[in-house]
This record gives C-alpha cells, sequence and structure tokens, in this order.
C-alpha cells in the first residue's frame, strides 16, 4: 500500500481562537501573551506578522514593532478545549492521528483512496469541516511521509492545501532551503552554510564522513530527507514525560514570600493537571531565572510518585530555601517529571509530614477542590496563601 500522511496546522492558533471569541478583534493585530512588558510572545495574529511579530519575542519587542497591536493574555484552558474538537473531527477521517503540538497534528491516510476519490478531496474536506465546526482556518499537507507533509502544510499558509506527489518528493526535497529543515537551527544553517550547502539537495555532494564530522548523527537524517525519505511512522499516542508550569514576573523580585506564593500557584497548576491525566510524579523540579537570564534548575527525587499539590509545594519549598536567593528573579516554575499512572487509593509520601492522615486529608481537600474548579472555574475556590 501506497504510504500517504497528512499535516494539519491551525494557522496562528491562539491569535485565531481570541479572534473567534470576540469578532471586535478580527482584523486587527492580536498579539497573545500578555499585557505587560515582560514575558514572550505565545502567539500573533497574521495582522501583526506584518510589522514583525512573531513567537518567543519578548513582550516589550513586540510592542515596539506594533505599538497598535491587541494585546491579550493565554487562554490555554481555551486552547485546549478547541484543540480537543479538532482532534476530535479528524478522530472521523482515520484512526491512526499523531497529536504533535496543541495546534498541529499527523495522519496516516493510507488507503483511504476507496472512501475518498483522491488525498487532495480528503484534505479539502478536513480543511471545510474543521472551518465549519470552529470557524477557524487551517493549513494542510499531504506528502508520502511526515517530513514531506509538515514541510507542505508551511508552504501556503495561511489556509493552505499543499499535495507533493510520490514521484515528485525527491526532486521537491532536493530545491528545499536548507533553513525550512525540521531540526536544522541557525547554528547548523550558518556551519552547512559554511560548505557550501544552500539547498537540501547539496548535502549530497558532501563526503559522508565531512557531514557527519559537521552535524553529527543528524547527517543521516539530512541525506535521508535529501531524497524526500523518512520510515519516522505516525505514533497515535505517546506519554507524556512532564508536566510544569512557569511564570514571569511583572517585575523583578526578591522578596521571598512571593517567590513562596507564586510557588504555590505552580504547584496547584502543576497537581490538578497531574489529577486530571490520572498521572502521578516522582520527581520534582524548581526552575528559577534570575534578572539576568541566568537559569537554574534544582531537582529532588521522591520514595513514591504523587499527585499531591501539598507534597509538590513542600518539595519545591525546599528546593527553594535550599538554594542561593541572593539577587533578584525574573521567572519560578515548578516541574514534575518521571510520571506514571496513579493509582487510585494509593498512599502517597510526604518528606516533610510525619503525620500521614493529614497528607491523606489533604488529598481528600484537593480532589474536592478540582471538582468545583471543574464545575464553577478556576477561580471559585482559592487556597488562603493564594488570597
Amino acid at each position: 500500500m501506497e504510504r500517504i500522511v497528512l499535516h494539519i496546522d491551525m494557522d496562528a492558533f491562539y491569535a485565531s481562537v481570541e479572534q473567534m471569541d470576540r469578532p471586535e478583534l478580527r482584523g486587527k493585530p492580536v498579539i497573545v501573551g500578555g499585557t505587560s512588558h515582560r514575558g514572550v510572545v505565545s502567539a500573533a495574529s497574521y495582522e501583526a506578522r506584518k510589522y514583525g511579530v512573531r513567537s518567543a519575542m519578548p513582550i516589550y519587542e513586540a510592542k515596539r514593532k506594533c505599538p497598535h497591536g491587541i494585546f491579550v493574555p493565554v487562554r490555554m484552558a481555551r486552547y485546549q478545549e478547541v484543540s480537543h474538537e479538532v482532534m476530535h473531527i479528524l478522530e472521523r477521517y482515520s484512526p491512526i492521528i499523531e497529536q504533535v503540538s496543541i495546534d498541529e497534528a499527523y495522519m496516516d491516510i493510507s488507503g483511504l483512496e476507496r472512501l475518498f476519490r483522491s488525498p487532495a478531496e480528503l484534505g479539502a474536506r478536513v480543511k471545510q469541516e474543521v472551518r465549519d465546526r470552529t470557524s477557524l482556518g487551517c493549513s494542510v499537507g499531504i506528502a508520502p511521509n511526515k517530513f514531506l507533509a509538515k514541510i507542505a502544510s508551511e508552504f501556503r499558509k495561511p489556509d493552505g492545501l499543499t499535495i507533493i506527489p510520490p514521484g515528485e518528493a525527491q526532486s521537491f526535497a532536493a530545491r528545499l532551503s536548507i533553513e525550512r529543515v525540521p531540526g536544522v537551527g541557525k547554528k547548523t544553517v550558518d556551519r552547512l552554510k559554511g560548505m557550501g550547502v544552500s539547498q537540501l539537495g547539496h548535502v549530497r555532494n558532501l563526503q559522508e564522513r565531512v557531514l557527519l564530522r559537521a552535524v553529527g548523527k543528524f547527517g543521516w537524517t539530512l541525506l535521508a530527507f535529501s531524497v524526500g525519505e523518512d520510515d519516522s511512522p505516525v505514533v497515535p499516542y505517546s506519554e507524556a514525560k512532564s508536566i510544569s508550569s512557569e511564570e514571569t514576573f511583572e517585575e523583578n523580585t526578591d522578596d521571598l514570600k512571593v517567590l513562596q506564593k507564586e510557588l504555590l500557584h505552580q504547584a496547584e497548576t502543576v497537581g490538578r493537571r497531574l489529577r486530571e491525566k490520572g498521572l502521578a510524579g516522582g520527581t520534582v523540579t524548581l526552575k528559577l531565572k534570575r534578572a539576568d537570564f541566568a537559569l537554574i534548575t534544582r531537582s529532588m527525587s521522591l520514595g513514591k510518585p504523587t499527585d499531591s499539590t501539598n507534597t509538590l509545594y513542600e518539595t519545591a519549598l525546599r528546593l527553594l530555601q535550599d538554594g542561593d536567593l541572593s539577587g533578584k528573579f525574573r521567572l519560578i516554575g515548578l516541574g514534575v517529571s518521571r510520571l506514571a499512572h496513579a493509582v487510585e487509593g494509593q498512599e502517597q509520601m510526604s518528606l516533610f509530614l510525619d503525620d500521614r492522615g493529614k497528607e491523606s486529608s489533604w488529598k481528600s481537600a484537593e480532589k474536592a477542590m478540582d471538582n468545583i474548579k471543574k464545575r464553577f472555574g478556576k477561580d471559585a475556590i482559592k487556597r488562603g496563601g493564594l488570597l
């Protein structure tokens, strides 16, 4: 059976959701990421991109480039809700779907020509159903493999549909600018251009040992890509490796109480996500970024995996207090890794509570808080420490 892969990429997803929910924002430069000068841009509408605003750009720079832009905060819960709806639409066409981020996914559509006249018809139907059911635009790429399908989806953004037939895969890949190849960063681009490689096909002009010395084992991947080949499968599901949350402060701070309060907020967020997914984590990581952008991370492994907000907070607080708190900080975050499926009623281990009953009662309270927030909104109930 001839392999066919579809890649779907939602167009300016966060910003488009904001414009969908608030019609007065349509046609205007919307920048998602916050209303202060701190932090970075999470997404920008195409109207804002005309002024040079891009994702991951510092907010202060985005305001300089687009002073009349409309800056709005991130509403992750809403974006996840719309993302789930898009994935449900894809499930109507194929059971083999790999969601790689909140706004993009691969779909193996091999053999579906029996149901649809052509890949082009299938791609058009997917695009139309997404627009009909969510009012959002997306770009679709269809090709013999994941590498080319992703490249194709980026080719005619926004609202694009690009198909690379199997017979054109090699010639298409060979002409591809080296900057557009997934996994090739700026330093690698500079290194390869210094060796005469400006298009992907040029890597075949290099001796293998020269290419491997320059980019390591990734050279084998580039050689395969250069002839339009990619054997990586569409993987329907993969376990999350970690769950984390972080926050950039409005102003740099050295106030321990501010750090502790924000850490509690992060523990609540991460704990709730763990419980929603039925997971527990075995390693807690504290992340701090100083005013000069120096990054500090410290981790502690637990005796048993936990999904308890209280345990996450206590562990992260211990890491915070044991570290060097001199100077001011611009960001704090908390993450959990070594994830495992939580067992209902399992005994959680606290490093700082001798009274196991106290932790058990906290877990009951946390579940009750989760239910209240799910029903009435995340601000319906708060811990006293967050007031």
